[in-house]
């Protein structure tokens, strides 16, 4: 039997971390939550949102958030999957995701978010720089 080594075991720990993060994007967007949103960025972040407004710094992405997630007008679920993860440096991960609204009524729009996220001292992955890529209905 293979023993891991510590490097793996911590390449692994920070790709479940990473998900995690995710999976927070996922449930303060179904919860329509700006500040449990807002907790998962870098204070220097730059967002990109799916209509490709710049927002540079935790305060210009917390009034956009603030203005617009809890009033936002879609009905139904919405799930954010992983679909790649490449660590640019052991402190740097790109991450694709798949972002998918489902209505009642079936599936909604979806988008294709790029996620650079930065690990901090305390070692936790925060979004850095983000783009947030609707995907266009033909």
């Amino acid at each position: 039997m293979m023993s891991m080594t510590t490097e793996n075991a911590a390449r692994l720990a920070d790709v479940e971390a990473i998900r995690q993060v995710v999976a927070a994007v996922e449930a303060s967007q179904q919860a329509k939550d700006p500040d449990a949103f807002l907790s998962l960025f870098h204070p220097d972040a730059l967002w990109t949102t799916g209509a490709g407004k710049v927002l540079i710094g935790l305060d210009a992405i917390a009034e956009f958030t603030r203005a617009v997630l809890p009033g936002a007008t879609w009905d139904g679920r919405v799930s954010y999957t992983v679909t790649h993860l490449q660590f640019l440096r052991p402190d740097v991960a790109a991450v694709k995701v798949s972002q998918v609204y489902h209505l009642a009524d079936g599936p909604g729009d979806e988008g294709v978010p790029t996620y650079v996220m930065t690990k901090q001292e305390d070692g936790r992955w925060l979004l850095t720089v983000c783009q947030n890529t609707q995907i266009a209905k033909a």
